[in-house]
């Protein structure tokens, strides 16, 4: 059982270092972001993720659970604090806030190394070979809310994407904002930045048909091949795709509307375009 060093005050360096991680320049800096709660801390741990700094309260250590998380995260060469819910709150700028918070590295992919994942085969028997799916991507440029771009990225994990790319001046996925909309995903899904020429040329080296969502879509949401290698491209909340886009894609594509709203979510959109795709797709891989 290990010993959680133990701080008590707001003025120690390690509570300001972690406070810091809310800001754009404390997070640039130290490339650390905060993710709060034992779940994620779970599940980054399933992934081989751990945190460089883990920040728990006494009685969360009387967990089994979380006491099996600070073990793991001291062997993996975390540093382990005690502190009270106060110093947690402080933190965490939040009240009632969760009792285990975690600094994690960040982690952002190559563009070149984004690929195709396996999934199990349909019959999900032990043994049976397994086979490749027709990759499937989602591109956003200019996302400006962050808790878009974290339920975004929650979305694009459900359906077993196989990584968003980062297109512009898409915000921080890795602000407390974004990261708690993930719920985890943050730490499953490959995430890339790029300036629209890089991606342009990196899908279309891969074959990947560019789907791209807009008002000016001349067709139905649903109206190209699910099947084929996918990269769906959403834009900016207010603006949408900028005109150099939208010619780059092979398909515009637009969301039927029939009561007075003439648009939806940013958010909820995605979700609209991945979960039709992966429907088409005869929810290949999907859990029983």
């Amino acid at each position: 059982m290990i010993t959680p060093f133990k701080i008590t005050s707001a003025a120690n360096p390690m509570v300001k270092a972690l406070k810091a991680l809310h800001t754009k320049k404390g997070r640039a800096e130290s490339g650390l972001f905060l993710a709060e709660g034992a779940r994620l801390a779970a599940e980054a741990a399933e992934l081989g993720v751990w945190p460089q700094v883990m920040a728990l309260s006494a009685a969360a250590l009387e967990r089994p659970q979380v006491a099996r998380l600070a073990e793991g995260a001291a062997h993996a060469g975390a540093r382990v604090l005690e502190m009270n819910e106060a110093l947690l709150a402080a933190i965490a700028k939040r009240d009632n806030p969760q009792t285990v918070i975690g600094a994690y590295p960040q982690r952002l992919v190559e563009l070149e190394t984004l690929g195709a994942r396996t999934t199990a085969s349909a019959s999900g028997a032990a043994g049976m070979d397994e086979v490749v799916h027709a990759p499937l991507f989602v591109a956003l440029d200019g996302v400006r809310d962050p808790g878009n771009l974290g339920t975004i990225l929650r979305t694009a994990d459900s359906v077993g994407a196989d990584g968003v790319i980062l297109v512009g001046q898409t915000c921080d996925p890795f602000s407390v904002e974004a990261v708690r909309a993930t719920m985890g995903s943050i730490f499953a899904l490959p995430v890339a930045r790029a300036d629209f020429a890089a991606f342009d040329a990196w899908r279309r080296a891969r074959g990947l048909l560019l789907v791209g969502a807009s008002l000016k879509g001349a067709h139905p949401h649903d109206a190209f091949p699910a099947d084929a290698p996918l990269a769906i491209f959403m834009g900016n909340e207010q603006s949408g795709l900028s005109a150099e886009m939208e010619a780059a894609c092979d398909a515009l594509v637009r969301i039927p509307m029939k009561g007075r709203a003439d648009s939806l979510n940013l958010a909820i959109a995605t979700g609209v375009m991945l979960y039709d795709a992966w429907r088409r797709r005869g929810y290949a891989g999907a859990r029983e």
